[in-house]
């Protein structure tokens, strides 16, 4: 395996030092260490995080390769910063078998850029009519522990809680898409005063509150764990912090868009804004910040949801809802939060994981510890451009916006997937 030393970086905020890399692991860290047989990396100005871990990435493969596929979608996440990405089931066959599931996991294996853990669905074919085999991808050789129907709300109360009892047995997690779809029929965007001005049926708050109140409640009576996918409203941050005091076992992730986006950009009806749960409002992202700070948002986790050019350069009610996230995810944070490095590993590296169970992630760089690295420059800023990001699709939110900080390296167990800000492979 490769060496390298990494001079005078600043560990997650924390006074420059060097880092040896060797044999997948942090082998020393301090100064004058001996660089024989090592490369060198200058990080001087830059700050080395563990590597990003990101709960809620579509990579689209089995079935939309014209969108995503595995390898692009972690190309992607590797120029984001990130080390480990925990894939979506909505695919095409639905990754609600075993079968499924080892083939996202192989695939990344085989691209060799981040890890991918696969998530499995709760039902099968994301119908919410039945559960899916739960246990059998649990066994395999993926080992999946968390279970969504993103895109799709597990609405049957009792199905729900069938599935937080099932997963119990082995302490996996179910992440839940919390919208009630009897209140979201026809929506476009948030429901609000912005939606009334345009004449676009709204998706109301009370839609994602009113699940995730339901949900708290079963999973306080299971006794089991539950994982809140993109949380977009305060009154959401209300429910998890009264749930949070009692004790129970949720945590909840809010996108990067969610934290600086608002439902005005509807006003533009350029599709590229349409998301689902929808942007809400400026009163939503200051609770969202806060509450990202405060902890009752446990972690950003980036919603990357490619899609083909087709399905976003059509009218806003035609096109498919969704925007990319992983290139862009660690500036947006930096640019809400500010060089909060502790609190930015903390939501973005060490939190993710340990939800995951992503046992080599998350760590602070220290001897012994696999190196999963990101080093930042937090003093470039970059504009983005849609045609220079690494995914298949362009649906970016950020096009010629300028942006803070730049990923400048990213090392899987000690190998360099992105140096000088390129991928590597």
């Amino acid at each position: 395996m490769s060496a390298y030393l990494i001079k005078g970086a600043s560990v997650v905020g924390a006074a420059p030092t060097d880092l040896l890399v060797r044999d997948g692991v942090v082998a020393e860290v301090g100064r004058d260490l001996d660089p024989r047989g090592a490369a060198t990396v200058d990080a001087h100005g830059l700050v080395v995080l563990p590597g990003l871990v990101d709960l809620h990435t579509h990579l689209r493969e089995p079935g939309r390769e014209d969108a995503e596929t595995v390898e692009s979608g972690s190309r992607a996440a590797a120029l984001g910063g990130y080390t480990a990405v925990c894939a979506m089931a909505n695919t095409s066959p639905v990754a609600d078998t075993a079968g499924v599931v080892e083939q996202v996991w192989r695939l990344g294996r085989e691209a060799g850029l981040v890890d991918v853990q696969p998530i499995g669905a709760v039902t099968v074919g994301l119908a919410g009519e039945r559960l899916a085999e739960l246990g059998a991808m649990a066994d395999s050789a993926a080992q999946v522990r968390i279970f969504s129907d993103d895109g799709h709300c597990v609405a049957d109360p009792r199905l729900m809680r069938r599935a937080l009892e099932y997963v119990k047995a082995f302490d996996g997690v179910i992440a839940q898409h919390a919208e009630e779809p009897r209140l979201t029929e026809g929506a476009q965007m948030h429901e609000g005063e912005v939606s009334t001005r345009l004449g676009l049926t709204g998706w109301p708050a009370v839609a994602e509150e009113a699940i995730i109140a339901r949900d708290v409640l079963l999973a306080e009576h299971v006794g089991s764990r539950l994982h809140v996918c993109h949380v977009s409203t305060a009154g959401s941050v209300e429910v998890l912090r009264q749930a949070k005091a009692r004790g129970v076992r949720v945590t909840a992730e809010v996108t990067p868009h969610h934290l600086l986006l608002t439902d005005e950009l509807a006003a533009s009806y350029d599709p590229v804004f349409k998301v689902n749960p929808p942007l809400r409002t400026a009163t939503d992202i200051a609770a969202l910040r806060a509450a990202l700070v405060e902890g009752v948002i446990d972690i950003v986790a980036t919603d990357h949801a490619p899609h083909a050019l087709e399905d976003k350069e059509c009218e806003w009610a035609y096109a498919r809802p969704g925007m990319l996230g992983l290139e862009t995810a660690l500036s947006i944070v930096l640019d809400v939060l500010g060089p909060e490095w502790d609190l930015i590993a903390e939501r973005m590296s060490r939190t993710p994981a340990r939800i995951a169970g992503l046992t080599e992630h998350g760590l602070n760089p220290a001897p012994g510890v696999p190196a999963n690295l990101t080093l930042v420059d937090p003093a470039a800023r970059r504009t983005i451009v849609a045609g220079e990001l690494a995914s298949r699709s362009r649906n970016t939110p950020y096009a010629g916006t300028v942006l803070p900080g730049r990923i400048v390296a990213t090392f899987l167990r000690g190998e360099p997937t992105v140096l000088d800000g390129k991928a590597v492979k």
